[in-house]
């Protein structure tokens, strides 16, 4: 087994966990960039085509695992599993965001919903042929497009 190690650092406006947008969702106005360490370069050869990535981060900030968590959009503790909280064994993140450009090692990305100076372990692309899924179903999570986009982080992952 590889170990899974950084290959590059994700910059944002979002210094502090608390008051952080949720999810991408929230965070539309945000831009950040994506810098890719420079032994990767060559992998980013025909990014630029897609509109939207996947980034795939570690929580780096997160200080413990839970199994159960009450996430933010619910009142009620949820397995961790059947949520988005940073609590999680690997403490591994994922956001879809907006590629705008690419320079160099540098990616520029729009949504972004990732705290300043998190290590970067991943990249892939949006493909809505592939990753798009109709009729899919939310389990718990009843919450509206406005209150996902409204909703910012507390302490409670901290």
């Amino acid at each position: 087994m590889h170990p899974v190690i950084p290959i590059g650092t994700i910059y944002s406006p979002h210094t502090s966990i608390e008051n952080m947008p949720i999810q991408p969702k929230g965070a539309a106005e945000f831009q950040g960039m994506v810098v890719v360490d420079e032994q990767y370069i060559d992998g980013l050869q025909d990014l630029a085509g897609f509109s939207h990535i996947y980034l795939l981060y570690s929580f780096h900030k997160a200080t413990r695992t839970e199994l159960l968590v009450t996430p933010f959009l619910d009142q009620q503790t949820r397995g961790v599993f059947a949520t988005r909280s940073p609590l999680r064994p690997n403490h591994i993140g994922l956001s879809i965001v907006q590629l705008k450009r690419i320079d160099g090692n540098t990616l520029y990305v729009q949504g972004i919903d990732v705290l300043d100076g998190t290590p970067l372990l991943d990249i892939k692309p949006y493909a809505e042929k592939f990753d798009a899924v109709k009729n899919s179903r939310s389990g718990w999570m009843q919450a509206s497009e406005k209150e996902i986009r409204e909703k910012r982080s507390d302490s409670r992952f901290s």
